[in-house]
């Protein structure tokens, strides 16, 4: 399209420099024709005077070569014989004209202006003090005839060729202008199609291409707002219905043997399964929303965050005798993760340690901002994952070892790592300073990984800083 306007617009342009610059030039040269004759037929009136008065050849050589033009032997005077015996016709100059063409011109008594080898002779009659016609023969060479024509036409030809360059370069911007917001119109509604739904359009351009980025921003803005609140809907209806659940899974391990408590064990395990089953479905349907994390108003505090969900995990933590810490929370920590994300990663991990360790066991939640990245540490003092390569596969936290139990759908710590992924970050699993498991959450702050050669050594500093700030 941009192309094509600058065609458009070079063809235009070349027509309309044609259309005036050749008429102009024509112009110019039948001025510069007029000028020149225009000067031959003064100076011809110039040697009038003198024919007035005398037809002396002596005293009309004189005054000829007195002239412009008779002194370069460019005019000629041409008197006829005057009447009476033995009169002869005067020629002074160096006639060019025919014969028949000076008697034509004094019959007529009118100029006039006649094709010569090498240009044109201005035939002018001067009546005579014996009221007979003289012609007076002025010549004009081609030159003269084209005085200052090329000069002209290479300045038609210039400003020709500027007005062309201009009015492309002046297409090339527009085209960029209309073109530009276009295309990348285009490929947001492209990206967001592929689901990177932080993808937003520059509101500049054009009046209806700025009002169909409005358009495009605020419709991207509710779907982002519409898939958040999904979000916030199933993290909810998974607290809702997780947390009574453990307990009740508890509670029925309490209540020893028989009929009844088998049953009770039994329907609770039945229940979990179905709700696994219901989380399951929803995580594997739930449309990509890679990107979303950089749309306004995306992000979150991270330590506002974890303060809630450590708040609420607390009671359950009281009830069964575990010790709880939580650090580096005292401050704002702003990430590019939506709350509901973060909110899901939390749950998943707690959830992990209440599920799969023992009751009294403690466990800990610490943050550190590093600049350009923020850890989260989640460490317990259970028993490990004896394969924490197979835990952090999807489907496969269930089957990781110490941490595998009946009820857990393997989706967990898919759901951590894939958030965290998001941001250019990943999930590491290792042993704790407590003695069990310790999950730690990378999650880069400008939502890419930085160069790999840099950050081997930045990340193994920011590692050992972290490493001993863990064990104080």
């Amino acid at each position: 399209m941009r192309w094509a306007l600058v065609k458009v617009c070079l063809a235009v342009t070349a027509m309309v420099v044609v259309a005036f610059a050749v008429p102009l030039g024509l112009v110019i040269k039948e001025m510069a024709r007029d000028r020149a004759f225009s000067d031959a037929e003064r100076q011809a009136a110039t040697i009038g005077p003198t024919l007035s008065i005398t037809t002396d050849r002596d005293e009309l050589e004189t005054a000829v070569l007195t002239t412009e033009p008779g002194s370069v032997g460019r005019m000629a005077v041409h008197i006829p014989a005057a009447a009476g015996p033995g009169s002869r016709p005067v020629e002074i100059g160096t006639r060019r004209a025919t014969r028949k063409d000076l008697e034509t011109v004094r019959k007529s008594g009118r100029a006039s202006i006649t094709e010569v080898p090498g240009g044109s002779a201005l035939l002018q009659p001067t009546a005579l003090g014996s009221g007979d016609i003289a012609v007076v023969e002025v010549f004009v060479p081609e030159g003269e005839e084209s005085n200052g024509v090329a000069t002209a036409w290479l300045m038609l030809a210039g400003v020709g060729a500027a007005l062309i360059v201009g009015s492309v370069a002046v297409a090339d911007r527009l085209g960029v202008r209309m073109v530009e917001p276009a295309q990348r119109l285009a490929g947001a509604a492209h990206d967001l199609g592929e689901g990177r739904l932080g993808t937003r359009v520059p509101e500049e351009g054009p009046t209806e291409l700025r009002s169909a980025a409005v358009a495009f921003n605020s419709m991207a803005d509710q779907v982002v707002q519409l898939l958040a609140n999904e979000r916030e809907l199933a993290a909810d209806l998974s607290h809702r219905l997780r947390t009574p659940l453990t307990v009740l899974r508890l509670n029925a391990a309490s209540l020893g043997e028989g009929p009844a408590a088998e049953q009770t064990r039994a329907a609770v395990e039945q229940l979990e399964h179905e709700v696994d089953t219901i989380i399951r479905t929803a995580r594997e349907q739930r449309p990509q929303t890679q990107g979303m994390n950089n749309g306004p108003g995306a992000g979150c505090d991270a330590s506002e965050v974890i303060r809630e969900r450590m708040a609420f995990w607390s009671a359950l933590a009281e009830d069964e005798g575990r010790k709880v810490r939580l650090a580096g929370v005292d401050r704002a920590v702003r990430i590019p993760v939506a709350r509901p994300e973060l909110v899901a990663v939390l749950d998943a991990l707690l959830g992990n340690v209440f599920r799969h360790t023992p009751e009294g066991t403690a466990f800990a939640v610490d943050v550190h901002h590093s600049g350009d990245a923020v850890i989260v540490l989640v460490s317990d003092a259970g028993g490990g994952i004896a394969d924490p390569k197979a835990a952090l596969a999807r489907g496969g936290s269930g089957r990781g070892g110490a941490r595998g139990s009946v009820g857990s759908t393997g989706l967990g710590l898919d759901i951590v790592r894939r958030v965290a992924e998001s941001t250019g970050g990943d999930v590491r699993i290792g042993r704790s300073v407590l003695g069990g498991t310790e999950i730690r959450i990378w999650i880069w702050l400008d939502g890419r990984r930085p160069e790999q050669g840099r950050r081997g050594h930045r990340v193994g500093r920011q590692r050992r800083r972290i490493r001993f700030a863990g064990r104080s």
